[in-house]
């Protein structure tokens, strides 16, 4: 049987654009990796004025890719001026001329897949055939916000004779976009896209843990943009807190944690700009007992998007599993989980990849032994991989933890890792009301086959996206996005585009000559 998560993260031209692997591969990733590791802004590469430049690492082996520079503050400055410059002629560009031009970069990007996704698996550990997934879901969103921009419309308020009442959509000016590890390319390609169809200037703060495939990309667009237009800022907390509190960024944006998001929402109230946030997820993953046990198993183990090794916000990391249908369910788990065998990211063959760095590794382990600690009963992994060439890697085996109560941490932390909590219930009220009892709301799957029960659970979970019958999937043109403290804002839709413009009213007294 086909997984679920077998095909992509996206549903693209009414089916699956699938990662289809070529018979062998050109180039290793010496080869692809960018020439430059500066700074890039003002259509040119800078050297750090701090002179920091810090090593970016290959989590499968531990070894060093290259160094790359590290962005300060005086950086900021500058890449932040030039991107005002160039704001204010990519404003007066026409919308269909700007169209044109993501549309060419769209074909780049597929021009360029391979070699991107190949970069990012190096840097993030994600699997080669997931990241060329990646690429192609970028160039699906630029494509998608090219085909948009005519749509950036205003009204007309009736207000009598000789009086003309309009409502004008204009860009905000410098937007900052600060990206999360886990689909490094996919965020920076597709992040760009709604920001430049407006008709924004726009700075991307590449992952500190993934940077490359950020900086290859300003490599292969060089020129097709006014200079300033795009920007590549690699960086760390210095570099991001700085964007988010510079008074010439109109708007700033983040894919990350909780803690992440709070702290760009206080660097931005310095100069009141908005803010767009998609932040960190323990979303719950519903069976009721009319549910298919096998399917069940199947959903389990798609919603935890274990081929990047549960490095996702949207991951169902929490099933509610109906007491009827529990222990079939856990019976099916192994077989269906055992696709996902960490393996040496850049090799084709491999389904599930490493975990981002060292220090996320510990992270997460840490988390597997609390949950024995705590008493959780390990159904499959729930260890460390480090046999072979992965000796010297971050590689966890799938995991997955039954018994779970809600007190255990593994029941109310985001863990960003491969790790499924496993929950048995009996009363809907008592169910829902824990699925509820976390600060987070991002995703949630509901999997019935009764429309009256799908639809009550749809309105009763607080989350932003919710799946019936399904898991995992994001649609080109739905909005996702989280509510409570999982994000501020929704993305992948037209409302991501308006969300990077401005409403201004224009009134004309006809009779004031």
């Amino acid at each position: 049987m086909t997984s679920i998560r077998d095909l992509s993260y996206f549903e693209v031209n009414d089916g699956w654009e699938e990662a289809i692997v070529p018979d062998s591969l050109n180039f290793d990733i010496e080869q692809v990796l960018p020439q430059h590791a500066d700074l890039y802004f003002g259509g040119a590469w800078h050297k750090p004025l701090g002179g920091v430049y810090d090593d970016t690492l290959n989590p499968a082996t531990g070894r060093v890719l290259t160094p790359v520079a590290t962005a300060g503050r005086d950086d900021v400055d500058a890449a932040v001026a030039a991107a005002r410059k160039g704001f204010l002629e990519w404003r007066d560009v026409p919308p269909l001329e700007r169209a044109r031009i993501l549309k060419e970069i769209a074909a780049l990007l597929r021009k360029h897949g391979d070699e991107l996704a190949m970069i990012d698996s190096a840097n993030c550990g994600n699997p080669y055939t997931e990241m060329r997934g990646d690429a192609a879901i970028a160039a699906a969103q630029m494509d998608l916000f090219a085909g948009l921009v005519t749509e950036m419309k205003g009204d007309t308020i009736p207000m009598g004779a000789e009086r003309v009442n309009m409502t004008l959509r204009e860009p905000l000016g410098v937007v900052a976009r600060i990206l999360a590890f886990n689909h490094p390319f996919m965020f920076c390609g597709g992040k760009m896209a709604a920001p430049l169809a407006a008709g924004n200037s726009v700075i991307i703060k590449p992952p500190v843990q993934a940077p490359l495939s950020a900086l290859r990309l300003a490599e292969i667009v060089d020129g097709l943009l006014p200079k300033g237009v795009f920007s590549v800022l690699p960086g760390g907390v210095e570099a991001g807190a700085g964007l988010a509190e510079h008074p010439d960024v109109a708007k700033v944006t983040l894919i990350g944690s909780v803690p992440a998001g709070r702290a760009v929402m206080k660097s931005a109230s310095a100069t009141v700009k908005p803010v767009l946030l998609e932040l960190g997820g323990k979303n719950a993953l519903i069976a009721y007992p009319d549910s298919k046990p096998e399917k069940i198993a199947d959903a389990l183990v798609a919603g935890m998007n274990f081929g990047w090794c549960g490095q996702s916000c949207g991951s169902t990391s929490r099933a509610f599993l109906h007491e009827d249908i529990h222990d079939e369910v856990l019976s099916y788990v192994a077989d269906k989980i055992a696709r996902y065998k960490p393996g040496i990211p850049t090799d084709p063959e491999t389904t599930m990849g490493a975990i981002v760095s060292r220090t996320q590794f510990d992270r997460v382990m840490g988390y597997i032994e609390s949950a024995k600690s705590e008493g959780a009963r390990a159904v499959t992994g729930g260890h460390a991989v480090t046999e072979g060439d992965l000796a010297d890697g971050c590689f966890i085996a799938p995991t997955i933890f039954a018994d779970v109560t809600p007190e255990m941490t593994i029941a109310r932390e985001e863990i960003f890792g491969p790790v499924l909590a496993v929950r048995k219930w009996r009363e809907e009220s008592a169910m829902l009301e824990e699925v509820n009892g976390l600060e987070l709301g991002l995703t949630c799957a509901i999997w019935t086959r009764d429309l009256v029960t799908a639809h009550r659970a749809a309105s009763r979970v607080e989350a932003g996206f919710v799946w019936i019958n399904e898991v995992g999937r994001h649609f080109l043109g739905a909005p996702f996005g989280g509510v409570k403290q999982s994000g501020i804002g929704r993305e992948e839709g037209i409302g991501e585009l308006i969300s990077f413009t401005h409403e201004k009213n224009v009134h004309i007294n006809l009779a004031g000559q």
